[in-house]
């Protein structure tokens, strides 16, 4: 999977002249302190999916509008961004910069490396000309595809009316859903059409779970379906609604990174919450098994999910003395006698990867 190759940011929130070489690293997990800058690597990678897709409007305004994400004292915020292709290395470019209360674009700009510059042109002029889909050629089409099809995941809500927990009506869905809207249907579909990969899923919430037997799908009414969870010592099972917070994180996240149409570009933000600390081994191994067909960007404080990591997997963010990000991934560090006597999370505890308050 060629993938995105790197990344480059100037100006927006804390990050200024960030470079991420994400080449041949398809898993990266990112640690730091609170407010080093790991979620807004997610968030740039949302807005410039969300500028592929025609959205880039909503998006900034999501983020608190054009003031809210621009580096303080900054009037303007620049992004570039490589993805391999067959045809040679594609490179897109777009500044944005404040006009007035709102924003404009200053430049975009998409090249094929070594065989010229596309020309985008934007026909409103909130939007991105990548987002026109009907007038790029198929190299540049290609690449809106792949980035638009990139997904930010938050937390999963798993409060008592949340739509994880609720029947759900029998559609087709090859994803759970950001907010488990689609959890059962998807579960549903998987076990009657991608029956390996739903045993996949089972196998694995048997390995978390010890007493769980299987998942059955029961109607409620027409339409809609129920999910009812079998353990061996609780012989009605446990219906969707009565599963705890980290029994329904974990199936859903086990669900996603399952399944066979997962986004180019999967962009988790603290996936390891409510998890116990033992299922953080399997989680690790999930995250690592969905980067072999997509391209896995997370952010964590989980110190026990860095212990299954590799230094090559995890990218530390620190803060400068002008209290700009500054972006390292573990295995550029020194750590090799380190790690012949600790594990990677307790070479985090001790301070010598950095990426610490």
């Amino acid at each position: 999977m060629s993938g995105f190759q790197r990344l480059s940011v100037d100006g927006f929130r804390r990050l200024c002249g960030v470079n991420i070489d994400f080449k041949d690293r398809p898993l990266c997990v990112m640690i730091g302190a609170n407010g080093s800058g790991k979620t807004s690597v997610l968030e740039v990678m949302s807005l410039l999916a969300a500028s592929a897709q025609g959205k880039l409007g909503d998006r900034i305004s999501e983020l608190g509008g054009i003031g809210a994400v621009l580096t303080a004292g900054r009037s303007e915020m620049s992004f570039q961004l490589t993805a391999g292709s067959g045809a040679g290395p594609l490179q897109y470019d777009l500044s944005i910069e404040t006009s007035g209360i709102g924003y404009s674009l200053k430049a975009e700009g998409l090249a094929h490396i070594g065989r010229g510059t596309i020309t985008l042109r934007a026909k409103v002029a909130s939007e991105t000309g990548l987002s026109d889909a009907r007038s790029l050629l198929k190299p540049a089409a290609d690449f809106r595809e792949r980035l638009a099809s990139s997904a930010y995941y938050h937390m999963l809500d798993v409060g008592p009316r949340s739509q994880v927990r609720l029947p759900q009506p029998m559609r087709p869905a090859k994803l759970p859903g950001k907010n488990g809207e689609d959890l059962v249907t998807c579960l549903y579909d998987m076990r009657e059409t991608e029956p390996d990969a739903f045993e996949t899923v089972e196998d694995s919430l048997r390995a978390a779970f010890p007493g769980f037997v299987q998942l059955t799908f029961p109607p409620v009414a027409a339409g809609t379906l129920a999910m009812i969870w079998r353990d061996r010592n609780f012989p009605t099972g446990f219906y969707s609604h009565q599963l705890s917070e980290g029994m329904l994180r974990f199936l859903w996240l086990a669900t996603l990174l399952q399944s066979s149409a997962l986004p180019e570009v999967v962009l988790l933000d603290e996936p390891e919450v409510s998890l116990h600390p033992e299922l953080l081994n399997l989680l690790a191994h999930q995250l690592r098994e969905a980067a072999q067909r997509s391209q896995i960007i997370v952010a964590t404080h989980s110190d026990r999910l860095v212990r299954f990591l590799k230094p090559e997997e995890v990218l530390v963010a620190d803060l400068t003395e002008e209290g700009l990000a500054k972006l390292t991934w573990a295995d550029s560090l020194d750590l090799e006698k380190w790690l012949d006597e600790y594990t990677l999370d307790e070479v985090w505890g001790i301070g010598r990867l950095g990426g610490r308050a």
